[in-house]
């Protein structure tokens, strides 16, 4: 076999799995539009010789490719190869990234229905025990991931936001931060790193004159950011987010997701998220905001 890519580490690759239903589709077009090269259903094995064709073209004097492979259980048989098949590559020098998509069994559900199709594992059982049965396939898969995504609250247009700066060709920060704001009573996000509760501050909710507003309202903000507490708070976070950042940086990971909470979503950890952002913006590191659930009221 062909080692032609280990002399090419800049080449770069990512492998998007994870839950059928939890937005592959939607990844694959991000990935599409950012310029990425997207092969979808692709079998395993033939993830070395798509590695092997891109570092052809490179000696040839072509652009550095930039490759996106889904492969999910649609590959029946083939995606037991997966495993195999990513140890080949970083063998010969590629570093795939492993990008896998989750979601709650209840979204899933809910997916699944809307569409009125059958989960592909589900045979002659139940919609539920064709997910509970995928879940346990990509257990293992999942702990492997570079980056996770949890889908479950977010809409196409939310998801695909909260992808492009993922894989925008953008080249400069090492490590890009996703800082998320979200409402305890509808769910801890699943792919937060980090996850901070704003509930011991004082809710703008029940003043009067805030209470129609958000977090990026100005008064909101404000109100928020001059708690006793909350400064203090953010100055904390920037401090943690120094020694860690330059660990993922030294281990290679570029994207970890700071989840922000308060009960519904809407005041308290929107101000704060919005300020985190601001302030952990470097030159080694990107940030971006995403709102899970403002609007859910």
């Amino acid at each position: 076999m062909s080692e032609e890519p280990a002399a090419h580490p800049r080449a770069e690759l990512v492998i998007v799995t994870g839950m059928s239903g939890a937005g592959r589709t939607t990844t694959a077009n991000v990935l599409e539009d950012s310029g990425w090269y997207v092969v979808d259903n692709l079998p395993p094995r033939l993830l070395v010789p798509l590695a092997e064709m891109a570092g052809q073209r490179m000696q040839s004097g072509g652009a550095i490719p930039r490759i996106a492979a889904v492969v999910d259980v649609r590959a029946r048989g083939f995606f037991a190869h997966l495993r195999d098949a990513l140890e080949e590559l970083r063998r010969l020098g590629w570093h795939p990234q492993l990008v896998f998509l989750d979601a709650t069994d209840e979204a899933l559900v809910r997916r699944f229905e809307s569409v009125r199709r059958p989960h592909p594992l589900q045979g002659s059982g139940r919609l539920l025990d064709g997910i509970v049965k995928e879940r346990a396939m990509l257990a293992d898969l999942r702990s492997d991931a570079d980056v996770e995504v949890d889908t479950s609250g977010l809409n196409v247009h939310q998801l695909a936001q909260k992808l492009q700066p993922i894989f925008s060709p953008e080249r400069g920060p090492k490590v890009r931060v996703a800082v998320m704001s979200f409402g305890f009573k509808y769910g801890v996000p699943l792919d937060a790193d980090f996850v901070f509760d704003m509930r011991f501050l004082p809710n703008p909710y029940w003043i009067p004159e805030l209470r129609n507003f958000n977090g990026r309202d100005a008064q909101v903000a404000e109100f928020v950011m001059a708690q006793e507490g909350a400064p203090e708070f953010v100055d904390r976070v920037v401090d943690l987010m120094g020694p860690v950042v330059a660990g993922y940086v030294r281990e290679g990971r570029r994207y970890v997701t700071l989840g922000v909470g308060c009960t519904g979503g809407k005041h308290r950890s929107v101000a704060v998220a919005e300020a985190l952002a601001s302030r952990l913006q470097s030159a080694e590191v990107s940030t971006f905001v995403v709102h899970r659930d403002l609007g859910q009221e």
